[in-house]
């Protein structure tokens, strides 16, 4: 077996489908399994997979294990010779898995393997490429140097902004997200560190190869990652667990250093989740009261573009939930332009440019969405197989 895939799923039936579908078209001549493990989900999860038969193997966790031993648990039922952890709320192109193998093939001294991650503007995720969290580090991210000074050797480095996002390098941190390992690098230096329910792993895995000698890479393979549907980062338990996370990397890692650099560090820590909190809270109560601005009460535009078929399914759908929508009779073929010539006079106003993904390629999508980049116009997939609209808040039926 070459590839191992891993997906933990929790509560988030319709993007893990999307997930699977653009995976089974990447690993089409591949010699892959995909893996679902499930962290005891509520919204029939489970039952939705077994649709896909031999295509997926399902293990179904009677609790919610967090995201490190849930990956465990898989990890070690597969037998790849490479292991992809992968989020649900993910989907990737249809040459991304094999670019990704015939790069770990050839640099042996890979022990890891990130991509480019874009967001859903089509913009790219800055933890793409990120920088050992030393104390220093952390200390520039937590105070705001890094992100006024992006580009600087020294403030910037937790995500590597000096690096070109074209072509691939060495890289430090490598995102949970896409994390492809060499299973014989883990057999090495041990699967995740269970310590971290969830967040903070990925940096430890990524560090822990480095100290055994292996390099970690960036490739600049596309993939979308909607970040957030797979936990809701407007919560409490969001801020309480990811900053815990860092302590408890923190802890690990740099435990032996002096009492006075520990202290700075643990407390920019905990300023830095409590300002978080408060700014979730404000934000969530302005919400409640109605204290939003006018642009936040605009609902999105939707512009559809499809086969005949889905347009159709989709002008029922969009009468159906009272949607303001457009339709353009489309493919690659005909259009390999997308969306852009069909959105005009957008102004601020959020717009969902809607793709039926049995019209256009998910490597399409995403090249048409990298390239012209603004932050207003959003990636949407409709799927003619389950007649639903996913975008990156909501699932529309």
């Amino acid at each position: 077996m070459k590839l191992s895939i891993i997906i933990v799923s929790y509560n988030v039936k319709h993007y893990l489908h999307q997930c699977i579908d653009s995976l089974l078209k990447a690993v089409k001549d591949i010699d892959a399994e995909i893996c679902v493990i499930d962290n005891h989900s509520k919204d029939g999860t489970v039952d939705s997979l077994k649709s896909y038969g031999k295509n997926i193997k399902i293990i179904a966790s009677p609790h919610n294990n967090g995201f490190a031993k849930a990956n465990n648990i898989a990890i070690r039922q597969t037998s790849g010779d490479y292991v992809l952890l992968l989020n649900p709320d993910t989907f990737v192109g249809e040459n991304a898995i094999k670019d990704c193998l015939e790069f770990m093939d050839a640099h042996a001294d890979a022990g890891g393997l990130g991509v480019q991650m874009l967001k859903s503007d089509g913009s790219k995720a800055l933890e793409s490429r990120r920088g050992l969290p030393t104390p220093m580090t952390s200390f520039y991210k937590m105070c705001g140097l890094c992100a006024k000074y992006p580009t600087n050797k020294r403030f910037g480095k937790y995500y590597m902004c000096d690096m070109s996002w074209d072509e691939p390098g060495r890289i430090e941190i490598i995102s949970g997200a896409f994390f492809m390992a060499r299973r014989s690098a883990l057999d090495k230096i041990g699967l995740l560190d269970e310590d971290f329910f969830m967040y903070g792993e990925d940096i430890d895995l990524s560090y822990r190869l480095l100290k055994k000698g292996y390099s970690n890479w960036y490739l600049p393979v596309k993939i979308l990652h909607y970040k957030g549907e797979s936990t809701q980062k407007s919560s409490f338990r969001y801020v309480h667990v990811f900053y815990e996370a860092m302590l408890i990397f923190f802890r690990k890692h740099y435990g032996h250093l002096s009492f006075w650099l520990c202290i700075p560090i643990k407390m920019a820590i905990y300023i830095k989740a409590t300002f978080a909190l408060i700014k979730m809270l404000t934000e969530k109560a302005n919400k409640t009261l109605g204290f939003t601005n006018k642009q936040g009460n605009k609902s999105p535009r939707y512009i559809f573009i499809g086969s005949a078929k889905s347009i159709k399914a989709c002008r029922e759908i969009a009468a159906r939930n009272g949607l303001d929508a457009e339709f353009y009779e489309s493919d690659e073929t005909s259009n390999n332009g997308g969306h852009a010539k069909f959105i005009e006079n957008a102004g601020n106003n959020i717009v969902y440019a809607v793709y039926d993904v049995s019209s256009y390629k998910y490597e399409t999508i995403l090249n048409l969405f990298s390239k012209n980049v603004k932050n207003n116009i959003l990636i949407g997939t409709y799927h003619p197989k389950y007649n639903i609209i996913i975008t990156d808040n909501e699932i529309i039926s």
